[in-house]
């Protein structure tokens, strides 16, 4: 496994090799030039090298992978790329995405996933489709009626390839790959690399590529990060003055940490008189298609989410990302983050840092290269004295909970203390969202 690193060469789509019916198609989007990991892993892709791409959200690793695969691909004829995607919302993303590049280029793409009434699906298959973009799960529904053969994919995408691995869908990706021929090109794309996304590669890919553009720098200069440490039950107050003082007609994410509490802070902020939709995994997909519809037209402009669910949105009229419940996982802030300042644009990341939470937060500082503001001198908020002691005793003192270590002073519940919710974190139905 080799790994790649190029300097920028700022050239143009026409120079990476594409067809000039797919560069028009582009050029009438208005991407007038690559992004650094279209740039790097289009001309590997175009050369038939299987390719590791790991860069953050919001950087074009759809086009990436899409435009060589739809150069490469006949315009007619079975199905000859597969793309499996972890969400629902993703799947119709990325699909939308490759129809609009394949304007001038005849290729039929078609979204199979969960949700959707499966003989619609089915109806399209009959007509003839050359790339599928699929959720694991519907996908092998089909798989077991016959409904879908792989035989003739030479091409395989895995994108969002940790998400897959975090929401359970290994087993169910090894399956899949089963069926497809192993002379075909395959492609990973992720916004992080753990050790278990590697050793997947070494299983299925031949000498892959690697083209990490995100290992050494953990930021984007174009947003604005800031954080305010406040007490727990002060958060909403605060989630409500931001919300108010945003610049007019920009829209808002709100993230949480659970499916319950997402519908909580969601009926809280319409008490108070805010236009709000919600998505979280406990809403079918009609609920959720509705949510976004919405979103993106900009009938509500809040929207709260848990951030599996959130996985995939793009809504370019997102300058604002409110952070109400801090993630244990430093990456897990930099996924929510890139929602803003979507393809080269600029937007805000506010972070509600509670006392029992500034020790996740300070690991957060950590990965960052560029500053993230405190406001609380800003905006005249006494920084709560609480926080500084109670890291001080949890740096000293654990203990031990079925082979994990545990903070004293942080059992007492989701909204006051790390155990319970830690438990919450790494249950499952939080993990789905």
């Amino acid at each position: 496994m080799s790994k790649t690193r190029f300097e920028l060469k700022m050239v143009s789509f026409e120079e990476l090799g594409l067809n000039m019916s797919l560069v028009r198609a582009v050029k009438e989007i208005g991407m007038d030039s690559p992004f650094p990991i279209q740039e790097y892993c289009i001309p590997l892709i175009l050369k038939g090298k299987d390719v590791i791409g790991q860069a953050h959200t919001g950087t074009g690793k759809t086009a990436a992978f899409s435009l060589p695969l739809i150069n490469r691909i006949r315009s007619k004829g079975p199905i000859q790329a597969l793309i499996i995607v972890p969400t629902r919302e993703l799947a119709m993303q990325v699909t939308t995405e490759i129809k609009k590049f394949s304007k001038y280029m005849g290729t039929r793409c078609l979204a199979i996933y969960g949700g959707q009434g499966i003989n619609i699906q089915k109806e399209h298959l009959r007509r003839g489709v050359q790339i599928i973009v699929a959720t694991p799960g519907r996908l092998i529904d089909h798989l077991k009626q016959g409904t879908i053969q792989l035989e003739d994919v030479n091409y395989v995408v895995l994108d969002e390839a940790d998400r897959m691995l975090d929401m359970g869908f290994i087993d169910d990706i090894k399956f899949i790959l089963f069926y497809v021929n192993e002379r075909r090109q395959t492609c990973l794309f992720s916004a992080t690399m753990p050790v278990e996304i590697l050793r997947l590669s070494r299983e299925y890919m031949k000498d892959p590529e690697q083209i990490r553009l995100n290992e050494a720098e953990i930021s984007l200069e174009t947003i604005d990060q800031s954080y305010l440490i406040v007490e727990e039950r002060e958060k909403f107050k605060h989630l409500c003055n931001f919300i108010k003082n945003r610049e007019k007609g920009q829209q808002t994410i709100v993230f949480v940490a659970t499916k319950q509490r997402t519908q909580r802070i969601a009926d809280e902020l319409n008490k108070q008189g805010f236009r709000v939709i919600t998505i979280h995994g406990d809403l079918s997909q009609r609920q959720r298609d509705y949510s976004m519809h919405r979103f993106k037209n900009g009938s509500e402009d809040i929207l709260v989410a848990t951030d599996i669910a959130a996985r995939g949105i793009d809504v370019p009229a997102v300058g604002n990302i409110i952070n109400y419940d801090i993630p244990e996982d430093p990456l897990i802030y930099f996924h929510r983050i890139g929602r803003t300042a979507r393809a080269g644009g600029s937007g805000k990341a506010i972070s509600l840092v509670s006392s029992s939470r500034y020790e996740d937060f300070s690991r957060i500082l950590k990965r960052t290269e560029l500053p993230i503001k405190r406001l609380n001198d800003e905006i005249g908020i006494e920084v709560p004295t609480l926080y500084v002691n109670r890291n001080r005793v949890n740096r000293q003192r654990s203990f031990n909970y079925n082979g994990q270590s545990r903070r004293f002073g942080f059992t007492r519940g989701v909204n006051r203390g790390r155990y319970n919710y830690g438990r919450q974190y790494n249950n499952s139905h939080y993990r789905r969202g």
